[in-house]
């Protein structure tokens, strides 16, 4: 893993009740890896020329799109074993190492219409849904959602409304995490439905909950804010089985 830079912060990442289950440590601790392994990257150091960091929600294509170059390139100058394994404040490549030239399937930017992402195995992410009836869920959050599941760069969704809007358990639980020592999430909460659910709530302003506090569905447990990110809004990500599923197979029409 990446050391800590002089300049970078230090993060803590705070200790997981006894009683959280294995799934949940488990997602905690790769999560927490993952993040402190980018402090340089989302430290105070500016972006250098022929670089790009990851902002939340983005995916390899729309990133190569935006650079005008391909996808087999920006895994090729950054030693991407998946193009789905993008991170938030992750610097990558987005111009040739010296010696090194852009593939000819790389879109031009001047036409405007970019070129269609190349056919790989890892270019469209499964989308992954809980098993019908296994958990019945309420929304988060009042607002517009702005950003969806996609599988990919986004695993869960964003809903948008004022700083302050209550943010609810989506359904009963037990906290098994609430705090900021997570880069990248801002205030975050965790709850923990079953052997099987978790729930994700991240970039609040306040949160009104403890670990080890038991929850019910609709309580009020964080309000809505920016933390670690430049818009306000709720990113809610609910989890079955250790892997990221679309909450909306399991949440009820608007």
């Amino acid at each position: 893993m990446l050391s800590l830079s002089a300049t970078a912060s230090p993060v803590s990442v705070p200790p997981v009740i006894s009683q959280t289950s294995p799934i949940v440590r488990r997602w905690l601790c790769v999560l927490a890896v993952s993040l402190l392994a980018l402090l340089t990257a989302c430290g105070t150091t500016k972006v250098q020329p022929g670089y790009y960091r990851v902002q939340s929600g983005d995916t390899l294509t729309q990133i190569a799109r935006k650079q005008g170059t391909s996808v087999n390139d920006l895994v090729r100058w950054n030693n991407l074993s998946n193009s789905n394994s993008i991170e938030v404040g992750q610097m990558l490549r987005v111009e040739p190492p010296a010696g090194q030239a852009r593939t000819s399937s790389a879109p031009s930017k001047a036409r405007g219409k970019p070129a269609p992402a190349p056919k790989s195995s890892t270019s469209t992410a499964k989308r992954r849904t809980a098993p019908p009836g296994a958990i019945s869920l309420v929304w988060p959050a009042q607002g517009k959602v702005t950003r969806g599941y996609d599988g990919s760069g986004s695993n869960g969704i964003v809903i948008s409304n004022s700083s302050g809007t209550p943010v609810v358990a989506a359904a009963q639980g037990t906290v098994a995490y609430s705090g900021s020592g997570l880069r990248g999430y801002g205030h975050l909460v965790i709850v923990k439905h079953n052997a099987s659910f978790l729930s994700i709530y991240a970039h609040n302003s306040k949160l009104l909950v403890k670990e080890g506090q038991r929850v019910s569905q609709g309580q009020k447990i964080a309000e809505m804010g920016n933390s670690d990110s430049k818009q306000v809004g709720l990113y809610f990500e609910l989890r079955y089985d250790g892997q990221a599923v679309d909450p909306a197979g399991s949440l009820p029409p608007r």
